[in-house]
């Protein structure tokens, strides 16, 4: 099963639904899917497990759309899981979009989907932290620190944020 993951006008596809932080000696899981909504079964549902940071620093866990702590809020549909500060901003929203969506993306993204044919795409926005890394996913643009990433659409094991950027 591959996964495709939208951030900005990126598309990183992936033969498993996690996306990890990396350093030299260590990789650990932020994202992960669970489970996706099927439009055919009105039981299914998209979950996740997080494992972020808002950009006060304060830890996000998330275990199966449920938060592990205080100071978070979780708003969940059946293809979307939102996660909302003690303010009420969107610290990340985690959506699966239906096909249609996903077709209408731009020609890159899907060209690479039509070639790949992921289980399923899940866009991501928000601002967030982990680790040593900011990440803001925004509808142009990734960033991860301060460097800036758009229009890019590629396939690989292993979709890893790490200080060098995104490596696949």
């Amino acid at each position: 099963m591959k996964y495709a993951f939208v951030l900005g006008t990126s598309a990183y596809i992936v033969p498993h639904g996690v996306i990890s932080y990396a350093n030299h000696e260590t990789s650990n899981p932020i994202i992960k899917i669970n489970s996706i909504y099927h439009d055919n079964d009105p039981d299914s549902f998209l979950s996740v497990d997080l494992d972020i940071k808002d950009m006060h620093g304060n830890g996000i866990i998330v275990h199966n759309n449920t938060a592990l702590g205080t100071g978070v809020k979780i708003l969940t549909e059946q293809n979307s899981v939102k996660v909302f500060g003690a303010d009420g901003h969107v610290i990340i929203h985690v959506h699966q979009i239906d096909d249609e969506t996903a077709m209408s993306l731009q020609l890159n993204i899907t060209a690479e989907l039509e070639r790949n044919a992921p289980i399923a795409v899940i866009r991501i926005f928000g601002d967030f932290m982990t680790h040593d890394l900011r990440i803001s996913a925004e509808n142009e643009k990734l960033f991860i620190n301060d460097d800036g990433y758009a229009t890019s659409a590629l396939a690989g094991n292993d979709l890893r944020f790490t200080t060098a950027g995104v490596v696949l």
